[in-house]
């Protein structure tokens, strides 16, 4: 990642709607027209190729991660910050700027935290197709991939489950080399992108246990007060 690029992201603080727009493509064209030539798979039970199951396996066995992050938005819009994920099920993303956006997975509900204009709000992981990235293991069975494309410097990888999120995908791009995530893309139900790139990644760290908590009492006495 340049650096100013970095630095173009790191003067970049979110509002509260782009933000949210995150937490909602969890729960901007369409990722197939901006990533053509896809291999989409015809069937259900048609082969995953080995080289794609050996980086959904080597991604899975990467229980903790920390790193930097690039978001762009529906739109072009940029912003950044730092990333913890924590397998299975946690994440939390601590966004650069004076708004103080917190985006935090504790497992079980996702939350978009503004710290500045005092606002949450909460979504079930379940629902959202980020729960696909953070799962124990990244199942490439059943009908859950959509496509797989394998390229030189690229491997990329598409995951939706329509009975459970409707229209929404994500879309993972992996280093067919080192077996590294690079970025992912959640696409919402009305085509929508929302790109994540990560970059001066470790893997194999320690966190506080509070690095994940959701506050459920304070969410709900918060929402509560603004009814």
């Amino acid at each position: 990642m340049n650096d100013d690029l970095t630095a173009t992201t790191r003067s970049f603080s979110p509002t509260r709607r782009q933000a949210l727009g995150l937490g909602l493509s969890l729960v901007g064209a369409a990722a197939l027209n901006l990533l053509p030539g896809f291999d989409l798979l015809a069937e259900a039970d048609a082969a995953i190729p080995e080289a794609a199951q050996k980086i959904a396996d080597h991604f899975s066995s990467v229980k903790t991660m920390t790193g930097e992050f690039v978001q762009f938005g529906p739109k072009g819009e940029q912003t950044g910050g730092k990333f913890f994920l924590e397998r299975p099920g946690k994440i939390r993303f601590n966004y650069d700027g004076a708004a103080r956006f917190q985006v935090v997975s504790d497992g079980q509900s996702v939350v978009i935290l503004n710290k500045k204009m005092n606002t949450s709000d909460l979504y079930p992981l379940s629902k959202t197709p980020l729960k696909l990235l953070l799962d124990e293991r990244i199942d490439l069975s059943g009908n859950k991939v959509q496509s797989v494309k394998q390229e030189e410097d690229l491997t990329t990888i598409q995951l939706a489950d329509k009975s459970v999120f409707g229209n929404s995908k994500i879309t993972m791009m992996f280093d067919p080399k080192s077996y590294e995530l690079r970025q992912w893309t959640i696409t919402d139900a009305q085509g929508k992108d929302t790109t994540v790139m990560i970059f001066n990644t470790k893997e194999g760290v320690n966190f506080a246990a509070d690095t994940f908590k959701i506050d459920y009492t304070a969410n709900r006495e918060l929402n509560t007060k603004q009814r």
